[in-house]
């Protein structure tokens, strides 16, 4: 029997594409646990036949996911920049001052508040994995380490706690129950407050194969369309929305009480049309999309044997969520890829889930001087690439595997 759409209860039974087994993304395995028995579920996406909303089924709970998080927004400059970027426009557009209150949930290290902290607003930070709540907490960021939804929204009305900016950036994809999480905002929302969220448009996932974006900790996938109607559902409604460039193509969305004071503008109808012209707003759209994965892989894997061939090494650098999928999907393991790197030191001396790649700290790439670094952040490569440019010394080169393979100059 079909499960049941996660908004509307519709039975899913069309597949937008299936990824077969693949474990936790974030679930990384300590050198001393490989061999060790880890788990695999399916990543196998469904899109709802009346409200076009794309999901995984959940197989596993948040609480497991995001108890003990290996995430920390920080470790990104360019998402620092964002983060500054938006606390600087949205405090002048909504008059946000010393007297308001801003809410986050899903704060994660307090990475975005702390602007806010800096202007003297005061910021209250929701977030559910306690070891990076902690984070955010000593460096004098108040925050709660609990999950968002209706209970805590209720809560803090009935202290009087209620917000004149509610923001949530990438975490509407995250929560398996979004009726209870959405209505969530509505209550925690002021009577003239603005909702501000971010999330991948599935649009642009649609458009450049971004497949290694579905993985476990993401149970929807969202167009501007669907999320409209999840909003007016619960009593919002969309007035704004800007188109990011951020995770390979986000949107931000801004929503009010229904009846609010702010003016809808022309960008909400301009998004809509892309949409529509896209077809998201029936099957037609979400039709071929398995084809271009199944393309994706097989480039990768003949760029991998071909540098194996010729006696190239292959370095990756990176360990997101997103390469975990692309790699366990393409059943690429340490005999194609020697080792990864990444910044945070969280993820530094453990093994990539599912295919095992060590990971190591970025110095690790002039010790052994790889021909080519593939970049599994493909949505930082801007950032990474200047980070490596030094590598062009000994001949080495980056590539990026999304939305296509490419060996880049």
């Amino acid at each position: 029997m079909a499960s049941p759409c996660r908004f509307c209860a519709t039975p899913l039974e069309h597949t937008f594409v299936d990824l077969g087994l693949s474990p936790i993304s974030n679930a990384f395995v300590k050198p001393d646990q490989d061999v060790e028995k880890e788990a695999f579920y399916p990543l196998h996406a469904f899109v709802c036949s009346d409200c076009y909303l794309v999901q995984l089924e959940e197989f596993e709970s948040p609480d497991e996911i995001f108890s003990d998080y290996v995430y920390f927004s920080s470790y990104s400059d360019s998402w620092l920049a964002h983060a500054k970027s938006f606390v600087r426009s949205a405090a002048k557009r909504f008059s946000v001052g010393s007297d308001s209150l801003v809410m986050e949930v899903a704060s994660n290290d307090g990475y975005l508040l702390q602007y806010f902290k800096e202007l003297n607003v005061p910021v209250l930070g929701i977030e559910p994995a306690s070891n990076v709540a902690e984070v955010a907490r000593a460096a004098g960021i108040d925050t709660m380490d609990e999950f968002f939804g209706v209970a805590i929204a209720e809560r803090l009305r009935n202290e009087g706690r209620t917000c004149d900016l509610l923001v949530g950036n990438n975490v509407l994809a995250h929560v398996p129950d979004i009726n209870d999480f959405v209505s969530g905002l509505n209550i925690a929302l002021g009577e003239n407050g603005v909702l501000s969220m971010e999330f991948p448009h599935l649009l642009k996932l649609i458009e450049q194969t971004q497949f290694d974006t579905i993985y476990h900790e993401h149970f929807s996938y969202l167009s501007l369309m669907t999320v409209r109607r999840i909003f007016a559902h619960h009593g919002l409604e969309v007035f704004d929305v800007e188109e990011l460039t951020t995770h390979g193509g986000s949107l931000r969305v801004f929503a009010q009480h229904q009846g609010g004071p702010q003016t809808t503008t022309d960008n909400v109808a301009k998004v809509l049309g892309d949409e529509k012209d896209a077809r998201l707003d029936s099957l037609d759209g979400y039709q071929n999309f398995a084809d271009k994965v199944a393309k994706v892989r097989h480039d990768l894997l003949a760029f991998l044997e071909e540098a194996k061939a010729d006696g190239k090494t292959v370095v990756a650098y990176g360990a997101p969520a997103k390469g975990n999928t692309l790699l366990n999907f393409c059943g690429v393991g340490p005999d194609s890829i020697q080792y990864t790197v990444d910044r945070s030191p969280y993820k530094q001396d453990h093994l990539l889930p599912g295919v095992h790649i060590p990971v190591h700290a970025p110095e690790q790439i002039d010790v052994t001087r790889p021909d080519y670094v593939l970049i599994l952040p493909w949505n930082l490569k801007e950032e990474i690439v200047q980070q490596l440019s030094h590598i062009g010394h000994w001949g080495g080169r980056c590539a990026v595997p999304i939305p296509e393979l490419r060996i880049l100059p």
